[in-house]
């Protein structure tokens, strides 16, 4: 779901290799529905809702593990974006993610990287989406460098070219501000470097069209054709006039806005040539699931690099897992927390629950929460993010409402529940001995949870009995029910 179109591709998985079986894309212009406050109109909200509705029809049936829905720019700026979300999930009838900057610009280069010849040497990519345009230099299926700037065509487009001229006054002020945005990030990829250049997306695939209609060039992006092109916008002066190029009705109102950050692009970052790429984000989030399936989930990689680099004590974490999981097992169902996402979340919250010590002991579960919401976590959309980032806030000390501030209502007793589990992970391996989960039998109803030890169990283990008894104290503020039974 783009700020400025929706796209939608199904595909299936042959011998390895994703056939595209259909695309269907709408211009939805989600952004231009931003108001003053940065709150998505109702207006807008409805032609979203109308576009997802025909989506709908199309994925029916489908299994959740095979569908992916993510909201780019429009929806990460928008105060109001959960409250469309959840619209949206009424109507798609499965979730719908946000996914930052960079993670967009990871699907996107890897999406671009599998339409392409597997050339060596690096690659700049580029891609101008409706709010947000994203840079990336990889070499292979490997993003090296990944940037995701606040410019976009539909945003542009409001700024510089609301009125349907093209002057040579608005073309050179939208393109000073798209080199005033690559400031920040011009030198060093450049210094960075690439061997070859590729667009993807619609407004550069657009340019490249109307290259080649007027046989300017065969279609490849150079920057001379941009001069030229530049000159012929200014000559004709109204979007109108974008029909006699080719240019499609629904895109004239954006091309200025979107030539406009590609010139500035060609001219900050010194690029001579440019060829375009059918591939882009859809794609891919394509093989992306198909990662995942195969057992190459990026999520996994960027979990072991956040435990190589903030030091975590890997052995204790897999003890804390195991013993997570196995409280998991047995009250999944009665919770209606037996599914993928959470217990993935729940692994990979016992594996970095203390990767708040590298900053500091004192208040680490706080510094390790902080970490996890902030951080630029590949393959990781900002739900999965926050909901990780809860449980590492939540696994210690006082239970308290403070750890679910901020959050959808609808989500916190899920999350309420999943903390729990990790709550009582930790306080079984508290010793550190990398004891085997115990033997423990539970039984769980809402908002209470017994757990039945084996004989002598708290006999052999004083100080974890201390340990549960405080937990008991510290759930019941919460309206927790833990109750701890043992024969001896």
């Amino acid at each position: 779901m783009g700020s400025n179109s929706f796209h939608m591709v199904v595909a299936r998985l042959v011998h390895g290799e994703i056939r595209t079986l259909e695309k269907m894309g709408e211009k939805v212009q989600l952004g231009a529905g931003l108001d003053e406050r940065n709150r998505l109109t109702e207006d807008a909200q409805q032609r979203a809702l109308a576009c997802l509705g025909r989506f709908a029809q199309r994925l029916r049936g489908m299994p959740p593990e095979a569908v992916q829905i993510v909201g780019t720019n429009a929806l990460r700026v928008a105060r109001n974006a959960h409250q469309f979300m959840a619209r949206a999930e009424e109507v798609l009838g499965y979730p719908v993610e946000i996914i930052a900057g960079r993670e967009e610009a990871r699907l996107i280069y890897l999406g671009v990287s599998h339409t392409l010849s597997d050339d060596v040497g690096r690659r700049l990519v580029i891609d101008i989406g409706g709010g947000s345009t994203e840079f990336i230099i990889g070499e292979r299926f490997e993003p090296q460098e990944l940037e995701s700037l606040h410019m976009g065509c539909v945003s542009f487009r409001n700024r510089y070219f609301s009125d349907g001229r093209i002057t040579r006054r608005q073309m050179d002020n939208a393109v000073t501000h798209a080199e005033q945005e690559l400031l920040n990030i011009r030198q060093h990829f450049r210094n960075v470097g690439w061997q070859s250049s590729v667009g993807s997306s619609g407004s550069i695939k657009a340019i490249a069209s109307v290259l080649a209609a007027l046989k300017i060039t065969n279609g490849t992006l150079t920057l001379e054709a941009m001069y030229e092109l530049r000159q012929r916008l200014i000559d004709m002066g109204k979007v109108e006039k974008l029909a006699e190029l080719g240019v499609r009705s629904d895109r004239q109102s954006i091309f200025p806005a979107g030539f406009a950050i590609l010139m500035g692009a060609f001219q900050s970052l010194k690029i001579e040539e440019m060829t375009f790429a059918e591939g882009a984000l859809r794609e891919g989030l394509l093989y992306d699931i198909v990662g995942r399936i195969q057992h190459e989930d990026v999520r996994e990689r960027t979990i072991a690099a956040l435990q190589e680099r903030y030091h975590v004590d890997q052995a204790h974490g897999r003890a804390v897992e195991d013993t997570t999981i196995a409280a998991w097992d047995q009250v999944a169902d009665a919770w209606s927390i037996r599914n993928a996402p959470d217990e993935e979340v729940l692994r990979w919250a016992c594996r970095l629950h203390e990767i708040g010590l590298t900053i500091s002991h004192s208040q680490y579960h706080k510094h390790g929460a902080y970490l996890l919401r902030y951080s630029d976590l590949p393959g990781f959309s900002q739900q999965f993010q926050r909901d990780l980032a809860t449980l590492v806030r939540g696994h210690r000390r006082k239970f308290s409402s403070a750890i679910f501030e901020g959050l959808d209502p609808e989500d916190i007793p899920r999350l309420r529940y999943l903390c729990v589990l990790v709550r009582l992970g930790v306080l079984l391996q508290h010793p550190r001995n990398m004891e085997a989960p115990p033997a423990f039998q539970l039984h769980a109803g809402e908002n209470r949870m017994t757990i039945e030890f084996p004989d002598d169990w708290f006999r052999e283990r004083p100080l974890t009995l201390a340990d549960l008894e405080n937990e008991r104290d510290y759930l019941a503020k919460q309206g927790f029910k833990l109750e701890l039974v043992s024969d001896a």
